[in-house]
């Protein structure tokens, strides 16, 4: 028999092969993704048909990350939320307690597009933006 761990005749489950199905985001063609794993680590990848799509497989079998959009709360302005993302993906398992901080805070109108409103958020690297302008509510 074959060495070669994805030899066809292999019995995959006595192997300790698990597989992941994902549906690459790439670009519009939506390739459908079968990651193999021994022991957590990626051993195959099928499905692909771009080196980009390859990448993307691998990163969201490995380390899935996402861009996080919401609101945050605004004080004094015309609106009364404000709409942000993060400057960079985050790791997706960081998502919910990125939103437990989000929700927790309010921030002071006015605010310029692309300010940052949130540095370093779980020290992840990453700061969330303003995505849109917010002035200072005039009360007359």
């Amino acid at each position: 028999m074959s060495s070669n761990l994805l030899d066809e005749s292999l019995n995959k489950t006595s192997c300790g092969i698990t597989n992941k199905d994902i549906t690459c985001i790439i670009c519009p063609i939506g390739c459908n993704l079968k990651v193999s794993f021994i022991d957590g680590s990626v051993i195959e990848i099928l499905g692909y048909n771009c080196k980009k799509g390859m990448e993307y497989g691998y990163s969201e079998a490995v380390n899935p990350t996402r861009i996080l959009t919401t609101t945050i709360r605004v004080e004094g302005g015309v609106l009364p939320v404000l709409p942000v993302k993060s400057d960079k993906p985050l790791p997706k398992n960081l998502l919910f307690e990125c939103m437990k901080i989000i929700n927790l805070t309010k921030i002071k109108a006015p605010i310029r597009l692309g300010d940052m409103v949130i540095e370093n958020i779980l020290d992840s690297g990453v700061n969330i933006i303003a995505t849109r302008n917010i002035d200072i509510k005039c009360f007359s």
